[in-house]
This record gives structure tokens, C-alpha cells and sequence, in this order.
């Protein structure tokens, strides 16, 4: 059977020629104007790109790298899969219950393949939206994600881009959405060739990972396509529903339209193609609401926002710790602030960043608009040892912090084994060449230090070498913990309340309010309270609701009084 053509394109601005070199071969690709290149390439080949008379390098916008990051570039055709979602309404993911996962941990092999085993456990539990953390090439077979260079493929330890549409695919078949985690605030430090073929970066400004994408600079307008190109290529070719941007407070842009309004307006252009929802959600510790507002009414126009606050005032109250950037967190009142305003820092001085920060959300926006969590991937994993709250916390405080999350307002999101109670830890891994792994360590040594661990772990504790396959591998899954008692009883409750979820805000909810004493906290929804006793002694509380929906401890509701003992949590309608 011939195999398809594929249009390669190259976007090379200064260059005056360009070619595709194949094998031995260097073929001449076509000028398009504006800065672009083209040439058809039969699918499966193997090629590398090359302007003027400079090296054969990847191609930017290389669709698949079964060598590496470093290697030959090979033609993919995305129109070759055969989809059967035909069906697929699609969901609104704002709103709904988001299980955010890594592909290399989250099963013993760590593929998109053998994650598709899994998606049962996932409708089982009652999630709605499948999240994966970054699957773009990155260097060696092992990483977070957040250091991909390929945009537009997908890492090859994973399955290749193939594997993304197959799970995809499934996903849809047993009605769960997938969000897509993408990285458009830098290139990995290894294997970043984009900049051997125009000015992808700027000197304009400074970032963490030294020199800016090239937002606002001259040619910006190719770097700009590039990156919302991309997006709306998740969402057409690979059926993605939702793509979550990261860290969108790095993306450096004075131009009159900040590319994040661009790109909301660039995927409005093609909703009514797609013909179901998709959303944008942006990682952003601004807490800033214009992010989420219409472009219309000045905003950038996002679907939604993560909202780390409300995880640090929920983690800071039920664990005491109020150091590092926990230090204005703790109290029970400042939980209260978060459940019924979002941000704690609103306007008001933040001692961690040492300015005031951020501004009030409208009280008519909807919360929903709001990612919350009591664990994700940074939470967990930028931790000193990458401990779940379940190593440290009792039971019966974790299982309050998760009716809290998942009772509330906002679109909650659980993180990988969270759902069963998993001591497993999920640390920070990579597999850098030696020298660059060599700093990568120190670095992450640096960090620890700089951010008080020593608090709770001592001063003489064994950090986790990030290159170390040990560290990996003690971040997988173990899913036989599920058949353990204890963790089937956890998963139970995982499983009840986002059935109540499900049940009691089938469209979303509304405002709350919260109110707290000594070693208890309550927070009112609409018909469900919630209250929690995470404390070492038990506690009585007055309360006019009666029908217990769902208890964790041996709760006794007696007229209008609740008997709470320690750890313990009950949800009352």
C-alpha cells in the first residue's frame, strides 16, 4: 500500500533556503511566504531539516521522535487513525471531577496502551476528565514532561503519537473527556533546536529558564502561530478536550493582545467545527480573575484557572505547616476565606513574595472557573520527599480534606492513587545526560534548602537524586494496594462523594459558607454540609441538618446536635 504524503512545514523567517535531507538526499523545500517552508514527505519517513548551508537538525514541528529528542524526526499522518467517537458528545470539563495523571508512573509500564487498562478504575470512581501531564518529548526515557522540546509529538517511552489517539479514543468510548497538560513558557534545556531556524526567543525579558519565547519581539507573529497552531492541533487531529496550560504567569507578552487572549479567540474560531466543548485552563499563581474573564469585558478569556490557594489554606489547616509559601496560611479563618472568596492573597500582603498580590474575585463569577485540589503533581511532588498528606496525616483528616475538595464549588481534581489513600510518594525525576543531570541535582538540592523542608523532615534528611531510576521507580503506582482493606475503604469514600457531587450539583453549584470553632470546620453548599473534626479530640457542634449522607468516624447526629469523635468527618443533608 503507498504511503500517504504528509505537508512537512518549516517556519524560518531569515532563512533564504531550506531543505529536508533524507538519508543521503538534501531536497529542496518550497518558499511560502511569510517566513514558511514546505515539502511533501511520504509518512514513515525518516528526515531532518536544514536552512541555508547550517547542520541537519529535528524538525520544530516534528510530529513524532522515535530516536529522541536528538534524533531523525519521522513523517506521521494523523488522518490515518480510524476514530470510533463519532458519538461523543463531548463534556463540559469546567465543573467537572478532573483525575489528573503521569503516563510513566501510572501503571507498571508506563504507556498510553496500558493507562487505556486503567480508564475503568477511573469511570468506577466516578471521574469525568482524564488529565496527563505533559507528553511531548523530552530528553532520556523518564521526567516530569515539563522539559518537552517537541511540541508537536509526543514522547516515543509513551507510545508514540499513534498511542495518544488510541487512548484518547478509549477514553471517549466510556464517556471520559481528556485535558491535555502543554508547556508553553519555555523549551526543555536539552534537545531545544527550534532556535537554530528563526527567532523563537527574545532577549526582551528574563525568565527562570533565561531567555523569553518570542511573544512580543520582531517575528513574533510566527512564534505566536506556532504555539496556537498547536493547541488547535491537539484539539482538531487528537480529539483533545480540554489543554492545560502551565505556569501561564511565565509567558512574557507586552503586545496589545496577550497571546492568551489570542489563542482563547483562535479556539472560539473553531468550536463550531469541532462541534463539542473544549476548554482552556490555565496554571497561573497571579490570582488574577481577568484571566478567566471575557476578552469582551477586558479579560483573557480562559475557561478556567488553577487556584492554588484554596489547596494551601485547606493543606496548611489540616497539617499545621505554615512555613515557606504556607506562611500567611493556617488558620481556619483564612480556609474560610478561600471556600467562600478563592483567593486569599486578593489584594492583600503576601510575606512569601514580599508585595501585595493578586485581586478580588467578583462575587457573580462562577467558581467553577476554579481547579482546586488537596494533591496534584507540584503539590506532591515539589515536596522535599514527594510524601502524599496520607504518610502524615490521620485518616479521618485527609478524608475531611477530600469532602471539602470534593463538595465544594469549584471543578475539583484529584492526583493519581489519591483516590485510595497511596503512601506512595510521587517525586521529582529525570534522565538528563550526566553533566546536565549533575546541575539538575544540585539545583533541586538548592531548592529543598530554600524552602524550609527541614521543618518537617529534620535536618539530616536523604533528598531523592532526581537521575536516580530509583526515585522513578519508587514514584509508580502500586495497584495492588487496592485490594488492601484499608485502601478499599478509602476508595469507598473517594467514590461517595463524588457520587453526592454528581447527584446534588449536576450543573454546578453556588456560593458558600463556612464557619468553624475549636477543632471543627463546616462548610454549608447549597443542601449539603460539610463538617470536620481533624483533630486529635472529639468535638460536639450544633447544627439543624439531620440526614447523614455520608461519615467517616462513628459520627452520632441527634436532634440538632453533631457528635463528632477525633479524625473523623460527616456530610449532612
Amino acid at each position: 500500500m503507498t504511503e500517504s504524503a504528509v505537508t512537512i512545514r518549516l517556519t524560518a523567517p531569515l532563512a533564504d533556503s531550506a531543505f529536508a535531507v533524507v538519508g543521503d538526499s538534501r531536497l529542496p523545500m518550497r518558499a511560502e511566504g511569510g517566513g514558511d517552508w514546505t515539502i511533501q514527505l511520504p509518512a514513515g519517513t525518516d528526515y531532518l531539516l536544514a536552512i541555508d548551508h547550517q547542520e541537519p537538525r529535528p524538525d520544530p514541528r516534528s510530529a513524532w521522535q522515535p530516536y529522541g529528542v536528538h534524533g531523525a524526526s519521522r513523517v506521521f499522518d494523523t488522518a490515518v487513525h480510524q476514530w470510533h467517537d463519532a458519538d461523543w458528545p463531548g463534556i463540559d470539563v469546567v465543573g467537572s471531577v478532573i483525575y489528573e495523571l503521569h503516563v510513566g508512573t501510572f501503571t507498571p509500564t508506563g504507556t498510553l496502551d496500558s493507562a487505556i487498562e486503567r480508564l475503568d478504575h477511573l469511570v468506577r470512581l466516578g471521574a469525568q476528565t482524564v488529565e496527563l501531564m505533559p507528553v511531548v518529548p523530552f530528553p532520556g526515557d523518564r521526567g516530569w514532561g515539563y522539559d518537552g522540546v517537541d511540541l508537536y509529538a509526543v514522547h516515543e517511552a509513551y507510545g508514540g503519537p499513534a498511542a495518544l489517539q488510541r487512548f484518547v479514543d478509549a477514553a471517549h468510548s466510556r464517556g471520559l473527556a481528556v485535558c491535555l497538560d502543554v508547556v508553553y513558557n519555555h523549551f526543555g534545556p536539552a534537545g531545544n533546536y527550534a532556535p537554530v531556524f528563526g527567532p523563537y526567543f527574545t532577549d526582551k525579558h528574563d525568565t527562570p529558564w533565561g531567555s523569553a519565547i518570542n511573544l512580543d519581539d520582531e517575528h513574533s507573529g510566527s512564534v505566536r502561530d506556532f504555539i496556537c497552531e498547536n493547541a488547535i492541533r491537539w484539539l482538531r487531529e487528537f480529539h483533545i478536550d480540554a489543554l492545560r496550560l502551565d505556569a501561564v504567569h511565565a509567558l512574557a507578552d507586552d503586545s496589545p493582545k496577550h497571546i492568551l487572549a489570542e489563542l482563547s479567540e483562535r479556539v472560539d474560531g473553531i468550536r463550531p467545527e469541532l462541534g463539542r466543548p473544549v476548554a482552556l485552563i490555565a496554571e497561573s499563581d497571579l490570582n488574577q480573575p481577568s484571566l478567566v474573564e471575557p476578552r469582551a469585558a477586558g479579560g483573557l478569556g480562559m475557561d478556567a484557572q488553577w487556584a492554588d490557594d484554596v489547596h494551601h489554606a485547606l493543606h496548611s489547616y489540616l497539617t499545621d505547616e505554615t512555613f515557606g509559601y504556607y506562611v500567611d496560611f493556617g488558620p481556619a479563618a483564612v480556609l474560610r476565606q478561600a471556600l467562600e472568596r478563592v483567593f486569599v492573597h486578593d489584594g492583600s500582603y503576601s510575606t512569601f513574595r514580599g508585595k501585595r498580590w493578586g485581586a478580588p474575585v467578583p462575587p457573580d463569577l462562577d467558581h467553577r472557573k476554579f481547579v482546586v485540589f488537596t494533591q496534584n503533581h507540584d503539590q506532591v511532588g515539589n515536596r522535599g520527599l514527594g510524601d502524599r498528606p496520607d504518610a502524615r496525616l490521620p485518616a479521618g483528616a485527609v478524608a475531611g480534606g477530600a469532602a471539602l475538595l470534593l463538595l465544594s464549588p469549584f471543578t475539583p481534581l484529584l492526583f493519581q492513587g489519591q483516590e485510595w489513600g497511596t503512601n506512595r510518594p510521587f517525586q521529582f525525576f529525570t534522565d538528563h545526560e550526566p553533566e546536565l543531570g549533575a546541575a539538575v541535582t544540585k539545583g533541586r538540592l538548592e531548592e529543598f534548602r530554600g524552602h524550609d523542608w527541614e521543618a518537617i523532615y529534620g535536618p539530616d534528611a536523604v533528598i531523592p537524586d532526581p537521575q536516580a531510576r530509583s526515585t522513578f521507580e519508587n514514584s509508580k503506582l502500586d495497584w495492588l494496594e487496592l485490594d488492601d482493606r484499608y485502601n478499599a475503604r478509602v476508595f469507598a469514600w473517594y467514590r461517595r462523594l463524588i457520587a453526592l457531587r454528581h447527584e446534588l450539583f449536576p450543573t454546578g453549584g453556588g456560593q458558600v459558607q463556612a464557619d468553624f470553632g475549636d477543632d471543627w470546620f463546616r462548610m454549608v453548599h447549597g443542601p449539603v454540609t460539610v463538617i470536620i473534626c481533624p483533630g486529635p479530640r472529639p468535638v460536639t457542634v450544633d447544627e439543624p441538618r439531620e440526614r447523614v449522607l455520608a461519615a467517616w468516624g462513628e459520627v452520632n447526629v441527634c436532634g440538632q446536635t453533631v457528635r463528632m469523635p477525633a479524625h473523623s468527618v460527616v456530610v449532612i443533608s
